[in-house]
């Protein structure tokens, strides 16, 4: 198992969140960073990362490969 200074450590989200939008940021109110928040969770990391019940593909992907059957069954029918 790396040690946590190992260059081969795992990336967390949460470490990328943090350095990426908010790290040296001050927020003028809550809402703000609320905002920021769901901002990058919901638009950017669900929509980017692998989801297990989707059989390990985006939800983007996932979806482009429904339509796609969706629409192949509606030609062969």
């Amino acid at each position: 198992m790396p040690k946590k200074g190992d260059p081969a450590h795992p990336r967390k989200p949460e470490n990328s969140f943090k350095n990426e939008r908010v790290h040296g940021r001050r927020f003028a109110t809550r809402e703000e960073m609320t905002a920021t928040a769901f901002g990058y969770i919901e638009v950017f990391y669900n929509r980017q990362r692998l989801h297990s019940t989707l059989g390990y593909k985006s939800p983007a992907l996932f979806l482009q490969n429904w339509l796609a059957a969706q629409q192949m069954e509606k030609q062969v029918a």
